[in-house]
């Protein structure tokens, strides 16, 4: 039975989800949403939305007359873009058995971008944390989060906490992550970033380059991140206009 807490059609969503994942679906073909509804014990509005957030992701179509079924090509869709996810899910999503370590966190003088991005004085302090998400003992993916040092809370914390940014900010800042403005860029590793991912300098990657905001659309958090796009990829689905 799906519970009411915290939000009903993500759960419904969810399950779903899951069930596609796991071939549960004969010949790929959704059951009717009021089958759905009362296999699940909710209303036949919350499998309409549900399944409309599915289709919005491409991870499922409708057929004018036959039904709805699982779009396969979506299925090579891991992790959404669109989406606030912790790394550790990245990677399990991916196939991989994830684990994470704290490389440093320390207190610095703010650089001019995230003096920028954060709306901070100059010569202002940040927390700068670094992590590397790993794949048995094989990095995929180095973080760097920066805090304004002034939002951190009386709460000692401890160096090698590894909890993701969105819950530190809650934890020790009382502050909510509401959303990302990110900018994706290709970057050549210097020295330092490849010897911490374990390639070659020079070594091509994928960068997360992200603002986080909380609900009343203040800056909160700068975090870069490098991906190994030798051991993870993302994919999208792109939509013509107005289909």
């Amino acid at each position: 039975m799906i519970t009411r807490s915290p939000s009903l059609t993500d759960q419904v969503k969810a399950h779903i989800k899951e069930r596609i994942a796991s071939g549960s679906f004969e010949g790929g073909r959704i059951p009717p949403e009021a089958e759905l509804a009362t296999d699940l014990g909710v209303s036949r509005t919350t499998i309409r939305d549900a399944l409309s957030r599915l289709e919005n992701e491409g991870t499922i179509y409708r057929r004018q007359g036959s039904g709805t079924f699982v779009n396969e090509a979506g299925l090579q869709i891991r992790s959404r873009l669109e989406e606030i996810w912790s790394y550790e899910q990245v990677l399990e999503d991916h196939g991989y058995v994830p684990s994470v370590r704290v490389l440093s966190a320390t207190d610095s003088p703010a650089d001019i971008a995230t003096s920028t991005a954060l709306h901070l004085d100059e010569g202002e302090k940040v927390l700068v944390i670094e992590k590397v998400f790993m794949e048995n003992d094989e990095p995929v993916i180095l973080t760097i989060n920066r805090i304004p040092s002034s939002f951190i809370g009386s709460d000692v914390y401890e160096d090698s906490e590894v909890t993701p940014v969105y819950d530190f900010l809650e934890r020790h800042c009382d502050r909510s992550l509401s959303y990302y403005l990110s900018e994706i860029l290709p970057v050549a590793l210097d020295a330092a970033m490849a010897a911490k991912l374990g390639v070659e300098t020079g070594t091509l990657a994928i960068s997360f380059d992200e603002i986080g905001f909380d609900k009343d659309n203040e800056p909160i958090v700068r975090a870069t991140s490098y991906f190994r796009d030798d051991l993870l990829r993302f994919r999208l689905i792109r939509r013509k206009s107005g289909t």
